[in-house]
Parts: structure tokens; C-alpha cells; sequence
């Protein structure tokens, strides 16, 4: 069910220059979609656009996805962490690409979506969903090769950057609540670069280093 409309959406956003990467490419082809929004707007499931999920959530278009995955060079092994797990399809196409020898800790503000993105992620077992405040990261299996956040703060908040392994990348939305920038920094002989990498617009991150 939907594999063709999927492929042609892949084929739409490799075509535009938003993905590139042969491990990113597969991903996106192989995870369903629309198996990760509410039943109602599954006919909508490849279109390149946001959807709302319920709790005043977004998923985030494909396109957004796909940059941002390929943005992070995500890479086989590595130890993820996703803040804004949603119902769980960022965190399936980053599985996809980390493999079985990599893992992703994704944290979900909103139990009510936590418990759908389980069931949704069931059958990823390198992935594991905590009910948290993400803006404070997930200290207990820091230091992470990525961060990313699908969720825009105010700024980047502190203890996210700490818990970036050295030659570590973080991508994360910054700015006002209804317009961002997605920022790339990147973390180097202890030194932090950043990187502007266009305007964006994401639901607020709620929390102590978010918007109140």
C-alpha cells in the first residue's frame, strides 16, 4: 500500500536536491510513512508537507527530513539522540541509517504521543522513546555522535551541547516561535562552530531551555 506514491516522492525529493546520499535515499524509500500519522491523514502521507498529529504537534515534511538527516551525516553505529519524537517517523528513517550496530534515544514530551510512537517504532529495535524534557537532552547516555531537534528553541540549549561527543554535530531550529533558522554546529578540538543553514518554521520546544 502506498509504495508507488512513496518512490515518487523520493524520486521528487532526490530530483529537487534535498537528498543525495545512497543510505538516506534507502531509508526514506523503505519507511512507510504514513504508517506514523493518524489514520485520517494517510492519503496525504507523500506529499511534501507537515502534518498535524494531534497534542499541537507536527510531523515535518519529507523534505525537511531528508536535509536534515543528510545535513547531520548520519552514519552507520552511531549513537543518536532526536529530541521531538512525534509519532516516530525521524526516528525510523534515522534507524534505518544507523543499522542494527547503531542507536537512537528519542525523547518525547508529550506521553500521549510517546505511547503511539512506540507502538509505531516497535519493530525498529535501535530505538528507544523517553518521556522527558528535551531541551535538557538525555545526560544518562550522553555523549552522542548527533543530536538534531524537531522543535525550534529560542537558542541552543546548554546541555545539549555538552553532551555532543567531540567532532560531534547538532542541528537544531533557533529563533522566534513562528520563524527559525536550522543551525548546524559542530564540535572540533573543543572549539564550536555553527553554521546557517536557511529558514525554517517548527513547533516550539517547551521546557526549561525552551519557550515557556
Amino acid at each position: 500500500m502506498y509504495e508507488e506514491e512513496r518512490k515518487a516522492l523520493v524520486r521528487h525529493l532526490v530530483r529537487r536536491g534535498y537528498i543525495s546520499k545512497h543510505d538516506v535515499v534507502k531509508a526514506m524509500e523503505n519507511v512507510p510513512r504514513h504508517l506514523f500519522i493518524p489514520e485520517n491523514m494517510q492519503k496525504y502521507a507523500y506529499e511534501d508537507c507537515p502534518l498535524e498529529i494531534g497534542f499541537g504537534q507536527t510531523i515535518s515534511a519529507p523534505h525537511m527530513v531528508g536535509i536534515m538527516v543528510e545535513s547531520l551525516d548520519v552514519r552507520g553505529g552511531q549513537k543518536i539522540l532526536e529530541v521531538g519524537t512525534g509519532l516516530g517517523y525521524h526516528s525510523a528513517v534515522v534507524s534505518s541509517v544507523v543499522g542494527d550496530s547503531g542507536h537512537v534515544y528519542t525523547i518525547e514530551r508529550y506521553s500521549g504521543l510517546a505511547e503511539k510512537a512506540k507502538e509505531n517504532l516497535k519493530n525498529y529495535k535501535n530505538v528507544e522513546v523517553i518521556v522527558a524534557d528535551g531541551s535538557k537532552g538525555l545526560k544518562e547516555h550522553a555523549p552522542y555522535d548527533r543530536i538534531f531537534v524537531t522543535c525550534a528553541a529560542p537558542d541552543i540549549p546548554e546541555p545539549l551541547i555538552e553532551q555532543l561527543k567531540g567532532n560531534g554535530k547538532l542541528l537544531i531550529p533557533v529563533g522566534e516561535r513562528f520563524m527559525q533558522d536550522l543551525i548546524l554546529l559542530e564540535k572540533k578540538n573543543n572549539k564550536i562552530s555553527k553554521r546557517n543553514l536557511g529558514g525554517c518554521m517548527f513547533v516550539p520546544l517547551v521546557g526549561e531551555y525552551g519557550f515557556r
